[in-house]
């Protein structure tokens, strides 16, 4: 029996071993600038939100600081980010039984342009980013539960922009 499971525990040794799988993790290689610039993000939308666009061009900012090493200019930077705020909208996502909304859908749609004053190959232009909120029909979106929502937001997509033109994979 000793025999045995000897030569069991040297087949599975090498079935493991010849089973190898690698994997390669790569960090994103940055875009060779100093510093960067975000200018107002004009709000275009038909329903029209007072200070969002500077909540906006905040939030980029702020994110922008915290995951690089760019250091934020107001004019001349080598990366500049431009664009406007096209869509802010409230829409039913679901109705009850008695034709009211049980659910509605806070959409914010912005289109940005991205330039590298150093590369133009990484230059981004008309780039379309949106993200949504739910909240209950029986709420309405004001105070604190709009800040959420703008923050949940706008955390989501400035994420995707900081991806779409700085992470090179």
């Amino acid at each position: 029996m000793k025999p045995f499971k000897y030569i069991f525990f040297l087949l599975v040794i090498i079935a493991f071993s010849s089973c190898k799988i690698q994997y390669g993790f790569t960090q994103p290689s940055s875009i060779d600038a100093e510093t960067f610039q975000v200018n107002r993000f004009e709000n275009t939308s038909l329903l029209f939100e007072p200070g969002l666009d500077l909540q906006f061009q905040n939030t980029l900012q702020d994110l922008i600081q915290d995951q690089t090493n760019y250091k934020l200019e107001t004019t001349n930077a080598d990366l500049v980010y431009e664009g406007e705020i096209t869509d802010y909208r409230i829409s039913p996502t679901t109705a009850t039984a008695q034709n009211t909304a049980a659910q509605n859908r806070l959409t914010i749609t912005v289109k940005v342009n991205f330039y590298n004053r150093n590369n133009e190959e990484d230059n981004v232009e008309n780039k379309t980013f949106s993200f949504f909120y739910d909240y209950p029909g029986s709420a309405q979106l004001i105070g604190g539960q709009k800040t959420t929502a703008h923050e949940e937001i706008f955390e989501r997509i400035t994420q995707d922009i900081v991806n779409a033109t700085l992470a090179r994979w």
